[in-house]
């Protein structure tokens, strides 16, 4: 029996991966595991709905799991760095920053 491959797993799995360095740019790695997560939720409503056997699903979900798994740490660093604004202040994070380059350019 033939079995039918589900589209975007490939393109799931390089998101969820790609999303988690973004996680060190103030969490805005959210965005391609976001996507990523939601194209594994719609493939998988494929095999679900359909009386179709696709051969890919344990593949599909696995890059769901990595996606959710990224998506939450990416939206807990991104809480933490709107917290970090939020009480220090932006021109002390940037003074703060400042003081430190000058003294990795001083050693």
């Amino acid at each position: 029996m033939f079995q039918e491959k589900l589209q975007y797993e490939v393109l799931i799995f390089i998101l969820a991966i790609v999303g988690l360095p973004l996680c060190c740019c103030t969490g805005i790695g959210f965005i391609p595991s976001g996507i990523a997560f939601i194209l594994a939720n719609s493939e998988l409503k494929k095999c679900y709905i359909g009386d179709v056997k696709y051969s890919n699903q344990d593949n599909i979900y696995t890059g769901k799991i990595i996606a959710l798994i990224v998506l939450i740490i990416n939206v807990l660093y991104l809480v933490y760095t709107i917290y970090s604004i939020y009480t220090i202040g932006w021109n002390e994070l940037m003074e703060q920053s400042r003081i430190m380059m000058e003294q990795y350019e001083n050693q």
